[in-house]
């Protein structure tokens, strides 16, 4: 719940300061949150928000790769500052060297040798880098491992 609340201080702090770029990206999220609520008819903890901004900044970074191939730099830049917005809310990022290791220790706990192993990899480690690294990555980190 510190997270949503932490949320809604930063959109009044954007209103106060009539940051209307920032206080867009963050109705943006609380919209995104709110949903997800009405939807699933629950209260959304920690980590169920965390797993709401991962899912925008997927698209984010999506969609600033559409807009790069489409050569809109006014696009990608309101894109881009959406991400960081929305970053400042994860925990701190893992370094690679961290995932690198956390990878290696699941590689051998699983026995994992191959690529048919790749989803039972991916199962175990999310639970343990969720919110603390971008999944694609992890993705292709284990491709590279295990091939």
């Amino acid at each position: 719940m510190i997270l949503k609340v932490q949320i809604s201080e930063d959109m009044k702090n954007a209103m106060r300061a009539k940051d209307s770029v920032r206080l867009g990206a963050i109705r943006l999220l609380m919209a995104a949150i709110k949903q997800r609520e009405v939807d699933e008819r629950i209260e959304l903890n920690d980590g169920d928000v965390i797993a709401v901004i991962e899912k925008m900044l997927k698209q984010r970074r999506d969609s600033i790769a559409a807009y790069e191939a489409a050569n809109r730099k006014d696009l990608v830049d309101v894109e881009k500052f959406e991400v960081t917005v929305l970053q400042a809310y994860l925990p701190q990022q893992l370094s690679e060297a961290e995932i690198k290791a956390i990878l290696e220790k699941i590689v051998a706990d699983t026995g994992a040798s191959s690529m048919k192993d790749m989803g039972t990899v991916m199962a175990a480690i999310k639970p343990l880098v969720a919110g603390k690294a971008d999944m694609g990555k992890i993705s292709g980190l284990i491709k590279t491992r295990l091939s």
